[in-house]
């Protein structure tokens, strides 16, 4: 992909702030105008008029309970109902599974129905010829998805179907946080030092983080860029690839004085995000740290690392990242993003017919109801059980702009050197200034 034309497909994710407008848009209308799709009330009758038998292989990251075994029931309604199809399910550990297909889009040998973020990261995949485009086959449902679909566009072509948009924010014990004196979660970066402290005087230590896996730390820069930079700055940059801002070496420095408060896990550095009760997820779901930041997969995280499937419980609460001084982003800008299943492009169109079925009013409402992530589908937005998660539904529809994770948006090159600079931060081995030198370098080559 020249520069010119990476640039061009790299300026769908400035439409990223379709997050919360397309959301909000799509609950105003949903009772009137958003049409059915096509399988709501069925499991399709996959393979159109053929009847030969035909297998699909589906990878996901769904590889806990409750989420794990819904997806299995799910694959066989749609199998009961189009007994020639076969489905393969791969449940994976999401770092595992982001491994395998990056050899997979390498060798070009990817599984018929996968995870895609979107941003650069699609854009690369569409231009190596990697993923079909759905725009035709399943136009009533990306009509019903309405603008939510648009982080999963190159050249207003549609290559993929959100499942589940979220934002980010520390997801924090309320047990723990009264047990240390805090009782209200902070708002301003000074209060949130001084909640690490109350903790740590507690002997709680404040925050887990899944530093060995690179990208739950940068979240951190991430969000602190969209504190200290403005919206039209973080725009431009996904386009122009120009980094010149102060804004962004100030977002390092907003960091820096997080790092070195030291409100981090022993042996953050290397411990893993989600996989077993010593990840970051699993020492807040077991109560050994007040909290952590974390997207809107959390709650499902945690409940598959307690032993009573429960995770936190009644205990889990959720603030959003903290004002910082003098900042140039908007207050209620959030950081999020979310994921959509594509399918690849030899993939045999029954496939395409099973991520319809995902789609469902019927598959989503479940996918809600089991606490699996922020449907997209507006049927099923009332039927998100959890209140923590509910919770984050206003607040990803009322955000005037949700900034898409960064690694992706710029893709692989570009957020790959932006995340390892920020890890090198957390260990005390880069400086502001070279988060920004890394990131521009990749940039410009």
């Amino acid at each position: 992909m020249t520069r010119s034309t990476r640039r061009q497909a790299l300026a769908l994710t400035a439409a990223l702030a379709f997050f919360a407008t397309a959301c909000a848009g799509q609950n105003d209308d949903s009772d009137t105008d958003a049409p059915d799709t096509a399988e709501d009330d069925s499991a399709g009758d996959g393979g159109g008029d053929s009847d030969e038998p035909v297998t699909i292989t589906w990878w996901h990251n769904s590889n806990n309970s409750p989420g794990r075994e819904y997806y299995e029931d799910v694959a066989a309604d749609f199998e009961a109902a189009n007994p020639h199809v076969t489905i393969e399910i791969n449940a994976q550990e999401h770092e595992d599974m982001g491994t395998r297909l990056d050899a997979a889009f390498q060798s070009g040998d990817v599984p018929d129905i996968y995870m895609e973020r979107g941003g650069g990261e699609l854009a690369d995949h569409v231009e190596a010829g990697l993923t079909r485009d759905l725009t035709d086959d399943v136009a009533d449902t990306i009509e019903n998805l309405g603008g939510s679909v648009a982080g999963w566009q190159v050249d207003d072509r549609t290559y993929a179907l959100p499942f589940s948009l979220g934002v980010v924010g520390f997801w924090y014990n309320t047990s723990l946080f009264e047990e240390a004196g805090i009782s209200e979660p902070p708002e301003t970066l000074d209060d949130f030092l001084a909640a690490v402290d109350a903790l740590k005087a507690a002997d709680i230590d404040p925050i887990s983080v899944g530093a060995g896996d690179a990208w739950p730390a940068a979240h951190y820069w991430y969000y602190a860029a969209l504190r200290q930079c403005s919206q039209d700055v973080l725009q431009d940059a996904v386009t122009s690839l120009d980094f010149s801002d102060p804004c962004f070496v100030r977002a390092g420095e907003t960091l820096q004085s997080i790092v070195e408060a030291e409100p981090f896990n022993p042996g953050f550095l290397t411990t893993p995000a989600q996989e077993g009760p010593t990840s970051a997820s699993g020492l807040l779901a077991t109560e050994r740290v007040a909290m952590e930041l974390a997207g809107h997969w959390e709650p499902g995280v945690m409940q598959g690392l307690t032993d009573d499937g429960e995770g936190l419980g009644e205990n889990t609460a959720w603030f959003p990242f903290p004002q910082v001084p003098d900042q140039e982003g908007d207050p209620d800008a959030v950081l999020g993003g979310g994921d959509a299943w594509a399918v690849s492009r030899d993939a045999p169109d029954v496939a395409v017919e099973f991520v319809d079925y995902l789609l469902s009013d019927e598959v989503q409402q479940g996918f809600a109801e089991n606490d699996m992530g922020l449907p997209v589908n507006p049927a099923a937005t009332d039927s998100v059980t959890d209140p923590a998660l509910a919770g984050l539904l206003d607040v990803r529809d009322s955000s005037p702009f949700v900034q898409l994770y960064f690694d992706t948006a710029f893709g692989e090159s570009i957020g790959g050197a932006m995340n390892d600079a920020i890890a090198l931060a957390f260990a005390g081995q880069a400086s502001p200034e070279d988060i920004v030198d890394a990131t521009q370098a990749a940039a410009d080559n």
